[in-house]
């Protein structure tokens, strides 16, 4: 029997909803490795037929029921799948049917409602927007466009600037610029000009300096750069600086990018665009 547990998110639209609360619950049960497969827009019976094959197919692998979180809405098509030998759990109805009692009233059990809700307002091309800024001002590249963000995190190379950066942009709207402070910024010991301008809008991210280290090694093996010695020194000199002029920050080292934004968006009162 393997040691891993297969795990399938299945919708008959985008399966974001599924994936996303399906991956918080899973989040829990951190001495488990999963196999996450992403099945959307299973919408006929045949497809769904197909989807039944792969989990009765990682059962007879693994010798385990996957795990399944789906928001499929046509019966016939969940019947097909819950046919199944895997452990189904049904989002819909699981949180619906209680909301429905209290409620008094009946869900309407959409496909894809509350993403196709923002697709014709504002609050999309606000997010589209927010990534190009996000990718426009990453790493230092264009500092003169600072006053356009909503917040610059600031931290050394690698320690998870960018992808915080474009998670807040796509899910939550927010002008997202970073910072990478380098050797000459730790030698002057003072914030840069364009930095200093905009002290209200920095955010600092940390990480453990033996993480760092790992994680430099997978881009420039055994360079200067990714030497144990060298990320001790820059997240010393980080965290002083951050220290120094009361900059909040968050050591990032054990957190998801998720968990992360949520607390830079906890400890800023950053508005969520997504309202």
């Amino acid at each position: 029997m393997s040691n891993s547990r297969s795990v399938f998110f299945i919708s008959d639209s985008t399966g974001i909803t599924a994936k996303t609360l399906g991956q918080s619950l899973l989040s829990q049960f951190e001495e488990i490795p999963f196999r996450k497969v992403m099945l959307p827009y299973i919408d006929t019976e045949e497809r769904a037929r197909q989807v039944a094959a792969q989990i009765k197919e990682a059962y007879e692998k693994e010798g385990a029921k996957p795990i399944i979180f789906d928001t499929i809405i046509n019966k016939q098509i969940r019947d097909i799948i819950t046919a199944s030998p895997g452990f189904m759990v049904d989002i819909f109805s699981t949180f619906l049917s209680p909301l429905e009692r209290e409620l008094k009233s009946h869900s309407s059990y959409s496909v894809g409602k509350s993403h196709h809700a923002t697709t014709d307002d504002s609050r999309y091309r606000d997010r589209i927007n927010a990534v190009h800024y996000a990718m426009d001002n990453d790493d230092g590249s264009s500092l003169k466009h600072y006053d356009e963000a909503d917040i610059i995190l600031v931290g050394v190379s690698r320690s998870g600037k960018t992808p915080t950066c474009l998670y807040l942009a796509l899910h939550f709207g927010i002008y997202a610029a970073n910072y990478p402070f380098t050797e000459e910024d730790f030698e002057s010991r003072r914030l840069p000009a364009a930095l200093e301008t905009h002290r209200n809008k920095l955010f600092g991210l940390t990480i453990d300096a033996e993480r760092l280290a790992a994680i430099r090694n997978e881009r420039k093996q055994g360079s200067r750069y990714a030497s144990p010695q060298q990320c001790d020194f820059e997240v010393r000199e980080m965290e002083s600086i951050l220290q120094r002029y009361n900059i909040p920050y968050v050591d990032a080292t054990q957190f998801s990018i998720e968990e992360i934004a949520s607390k830079i968006m906890d400890e800023t009162g950053l508005a969520n665009r997504e309202g």
